[in-house]
């Protein structure tokens, strides 16, 4: 039987299948499902940025006789003028903050109590928020590590990709500040310069990158001419993407490389180690089969790896990278040519 073991974001995990953030991590029995199924890791279902903030002025803002008590002791430093009003102001809201938090950071000392595998906290992010002060009490609950889930869809024609690539400096450097854990980033495809961009996160002091993350897509219905929600599982072919910048990075990026989207089999398991993944993110699969389809990515990549005499996956990993194979412009190639696609 091969050595299924790998290495990510530091982190030794029994093998490469983690289960992305996603609804179904954010219970302990299906957690623990997918530990006894064979999940390596699993990331655990994203606290939002909006959620925080929603939740944060909710708080402040609430008339629940419950906070009555506390709230009145904090209406109480507001009004008293012996105390510095922004500070006051500071106070109540770091500690709307905590309230929010507290159900998250119970929830990563529960699973950390009665699960094995890695648990990777997860942030949503859409702006340079003030993420260090999350990530420091992520850490402290016993995250082994963090992704922050970054998407910032560059749709506003007053920035220029200079200020997009500033917010994500600015958010990495903000978390790196406060934690020694692991800080993956989980980023999207949106970029016109995405290779330039990715090798210069990646050594900025994260641990890793996740390709890609799906955005939310609307669609239109037109029965009722209106916006509608898009396709939200992915589909067996969403991979290809994911694999084809993974094959371009391998090798080139300053940290390691979880390939996501579109992992419905233990083929595209294999296609993705072979581009040069250290890890593997599975979520839809999930969602359509059951949390039971990590055992057969598990066994499936097994009899793969005895069938071609692997013994280790570092014996293949990247082995069809861009880096790696003899004609690297096929990982290039955008059009099909003539005689290739059958055109007449």
């Amino acid at each position: 039987m091969a050595n299924l073991s790998t290495s990510y974001l530091g982190l030794k995990l029994k093998n490469p299948i983690v289960v992305s953030s996603c609804e179904l991590t954010n219970s302990l029995e299906n957690i623990q499902k997918m530990e006894a199924a064979g999940a390596g890791a699993v990331v655990l279902k994203s606290i939002f940025e909006e959620q925080i903030v929603f939740e944060s002025d909710k708080f402040i803002d609430s008339s629940d006789a419950s906070l009555s008590p506390m709230k009145k002791g904090l209406q109480d430093i507001l009004d008293n003028r012996s105390y510095d009003y922004v500070e006051a102001m500071e106070y109540m809201t770091n500690f709307a903050k905590e309230h929010t938090l507290k159900e998250y950071l119970d929830f990563i000392k529960l699973l950390k109590s009665n699960v094995k595998i890695p648990i990777i906290a997860s942030i949503n992010c859409v702006s340079a928020y003030d993420w260090s002060f999350f990530a420091k009490r992520i850490q402290e609950a016993g995250a082994d590590a963090l992704e922050l889930n970054i998407f910032i869809l560059p749709s506003d024609i007053t920035k220029t990709s200079a200020n997009y690539d500033e917010m994500y400096k600015k958010i990495i450097q903000d978390v790196k500040r406060f934690v020694t854990i692991p800080v993956a980033l989980k980023l999207s495809y949106y970029s016109s310069s995405l290779v330039h961009r990715f090798v210069e996160l990646s050594n900025s002091g994260i641990a890793g990158i996740v390709l890609f993350n799906k955005p939310y897509n609307p669609d239109i219905d037109i029965h009722k001419i209106e916006i509608s929600t898009g396709k939200i599982l992915s589909s067996e072919s969403d991979y290809l993407r994911s694999l084809r910048w993974t094959a371009i990075l391998s090798g080139r990026v300053g940290c390691d490389l979880a390939s996501s989207t579109g992992v419905h089999s233990y083929e595209t398991v294999v296609k993705m180690l072979l581009a040069g993944s250290n890890a593997v993110q599975v979520a839809s699969l999930l969602y359509e089969k059951g949390i039971g389809e990590i055992t057969h990515l598990v066994d499936g990549l097994n009899k793969w790896m005895d069938e071609h005499n692997f013994n280790t996956i570092d014996e293949f990993r990247g082995k069809l990278s861009q880096k790696n194979i003899e004609n690297p412009a096929v990982l290039e190639r955008v059009q099909f040519m003539k005689s290739y696609a059958g055109i007449n």
